[in-house]
């Protein structure tokens, strides 16, 4: 079975379940059972789809991105998805008269969507997969969604679309660049917020790494009021979130972006699928487990999502 539609109603038994998870503690398992689950495509065994779910939660809470994006799943759709991106519309309309029709109603962009390969390895003794008190399903589940999460966050922020997602600093399909300075003032960073439009302003957050977000605390206007409210954590009353993956302010860095990041789609194109390496870590007492995610990420709405950049 090749598509997540065709495996759906078998990676749901208990059947599947058991021995998936007796595949991944290196036991004897039956190949006719874990087939229905496999992916031709890689030769992995998709999650058990109660596994699945719980990953996906437990990713959610690994993932900065995924907490303020939207999650698209498009397991069996193909390499086009369609974005609003017209001003919609609403009129008072008396009664009995026509709805108002409006040019550009119709007006859609159309995103290619890629399948980009994100791969992760995790090694444990035999000691412990072995052990009937450990909760591999567990484990595993948090260690793949920790590693995966990082990599994800990494990706939609820094990743240039060459085989990984675009992120949001990138200079094509990334954010928009509201201004660019040599040092960040407290008028820049009022001058940021204004630039993006109110419709964004609305659901908006503030992004950064911690050494930003250190520099704009000590920001003050003219009458000594500091720019960063501390006890909400909030600038201008939007709620400022750090990532490690956000850079400097260096020379031509954007260390800043504000904006609306639900224009963000992470669009999940496979579940995950693992399998066990066995052998090739035998002499160790080891055994790998080789997970793949196959997703994209894309800011559909650039305006949506304003940077600083600082000069080089």
């Amino acid at each position: 079975m090749s598509t997540y539609t065709e495996r759906l109603p078998y990676t749901g038994s208990p059947e599947y379940d058991k021995h998936f998870w007796n595949a991944m503690r290196g036991y004897d398992s039956s190949y006719d059972e874990l087939s229905k689950g496999r992916n031709t495509g890689t030769g992995l065994y998709v999650m058990p789809n109660s596994s699945d779910n719980k990953y996906m939660a437990a990713l959610e809470k690994e993932s900065l991105f995924r907490s303020i994006s939207t999650v698209i799943k498009a397991y069996g759709s193909g390499y086009r998805i369609f974005a609003k991106d017209s001003n919609d519309l609403a009129q008072w309309v008396a009664e009995n008269d026509a709805v108002p029709i409006y040019d550009g109603i119709d007006d859609f962009t159309i995103n290619t969507v890629d399948s980009w390969k994100l791969a992760a390895l995790v090694k444990m003794d035999e000691a412990f997969i072995h052990d009937a008190g450990f909760d591999i399903e567990n484990y595993l589940i948090k260690r793949f969604a920790k590693n995966f999460g990082r990599a994800e966050d990494n990706a939609f922020i820094n990743g240039n679309g060459n085989e990984m997602p675009t992120g949001i600093l990138n200079a094509t399909g990334g954010a928009e660049i509201a201004a660019s300075l040599d040092e960040i003032t407290y008028d820049d960073v009022i001058g940021l917020y204004f630039s993006v439009k109110p419709e964004y302003r609305k659901n908006a957050v503030w992004l950064m790494n911690d050494k930003t977000a250190l520099a704009l605390r000590t920001l003050k206007d003219n009458a000594g009021n500091y720019l960063w409210r501390d006890s909400d954590d909030t600038i201008l009353g939007k709620n400022v979130l750090m990532s490690e993956f956000m850079p400097d302010a260096d020379a031509g860095a954007k260390p800043i972006a504000f904006g609306d990041f639900s224009y963000y789609w992470v669009i999940g194109r496979s579940p995950i699928g693992v399998r066990t390496l066995s052998e090739k870590f035998a002499v160790l007492d080891q055994i790998g487990y080789l997970a793949y995610e196959f997703l994209d990420g894309k800011l559909i709405r650039s305006e949506a999502v304003k940077v600083i950049q600082i000069n080089i």
